[in-house]
């Protein structure tokens, strides 16, 4: 019997099998100097998001559905799997090596974590644990939301601006479960292989269309939006657009991302100035946005460029294609 040919692997055209903890690796070594600890930051969102997967795929056998019986610091009913989600980030975000602050939805403050001997870069991990958590119950999309900071030495300024972000992303929970991550080179998407546990890269470099024909925005409302977004909304529905809303942010912004066009929430007389949280909704929505090729705005502004008051601060928010959102922004410069 003859001896079968040896296999050879070429290195220098590696398999495109690629996890996210290879992709988070291979990022790191571009940058000689790094401490490696945002690696290990993200694995550990890996790892929640995973864990917050196989929860939900059994909410209503293991009963962690429905109602926790206490409100958030928003005032927001708490559901059960907001309190498992939030402790879980936590638990595993302590426990990394370069995390220096953690800071939730769900928290009324940051936490301060203690520092490791030996220093190195250390970071702010925001996050919203379980966005859309109003969907559980009868089965929606839902997702985790976060935002990563560096700190500067001593700890100053650990609430900043979003365009000193050094990575952002979300987890969309749905028919799969959807990674998307930017570390400020580009936007890459994950899928969870359950077979093998492991987050693969499935797309890399996204860019969001140039426009789009898709709206999403809670119309629920909008008789107490400013005259500038009905307008705009009104020449939507007239150029023929589709309306999506599916009540969590990641879902609609995941599709605005793939299919183009804007996702909004404006200002209302009930939330004048904004309901989505600017620190860890967003903020890193914006990040992914921009660097896919799109625009976020508050409307008077870059999300990015807005200069944060408190963890928990509201902004008005639209972000998506490059020239729906300057459509809207130049209907309301003309209303003002």
């Amino acid at each position: 019997m003859s001896t079968p040919a040896p296999v050879v692997v070429s290195l220098n055209n590696p398999p495109a099998f690629i996890t996210l903890q290879a992709h988070m690796l291979a990022e790191e070594r571009r940058y000689p100097g790094t401490s490696g600890h945002l690696s290990w930051i993200v694995s550990a969102l890996a790892i929640a998001a995973k864990t917050i997967a196989a929860k939900l795929k059994n909410a209503g056998i293991e009963d962690v559905l429905g109602d926790f019986g206490s409100q958030n610091v928003q005032g927001e009913r708490q559901q059960k799997l907001d309190v498992i989600a939030n402790h879980l980030l936590i638990q595993l975000l302590g426990q990394r090596e370069g995390v220096a602050v953690i800071g939730s939805e769900e928290n009324d403050e940051l936490l301060m974590v203690e520092a490791e001997a030996g220093g190195g870069q250390r970071f702010a991990v925001l996050f919203d644990p379980l966005d859309g958590s109003a969907n559980l119950d009868v089965g929606g999309n839902v997702g985790t939301i976060f935002s990563i900071f560096e700190v500067p030495p001593g700890g100053e300024q650990v609430l900043q601006p979003g365009r000193r972000q050094v990575a952002a992303g979300y987890v969309l929970y749905g028919s799969s479960t959807i990674f998307v991550l930017t570390a400020g080179h580009g936007v890459h998407l994950f899928v969870l292989d359950t077979a093998v546990g492991a987050f693969i890269r499935v797309q890399r470099d996204l860019r969001i269309p140039a426009s789009g024909q898709l709206y999403s925005v809670n119309e629920a409302n909008l008789a107490s939006f400013p005259p500038g977004y009905q307008t705009y909304l009104a020449q939507c529905r007239e150029a023929g657009f589709t309306s999506r809303y599916a009540g969590a942010m990641v879902a609609d912004v995941h599709r605005v991302l793939l299919k183009g066009g804007i996702f909004l929430y404006p200002p209302t007389r009930k939330a004048p100035t904004g309901k989505l949280r600017l620190m860890y909704e967003a903020n890193p929505m914006a990040m992914i946005i921009e660097q896919a090729g799109g625009l976020a705005s508050t409307g008077h502004g870059p999300i990015l460029d807005l200069a944060p008051d408190h963890l928990h601060q509201r902004v008005p928010v639209a972000l998506g294609s490059a020239d729906n959102v300057t459509a809207l922004l130049r209907q309301l410069a003309a209303q003002d």
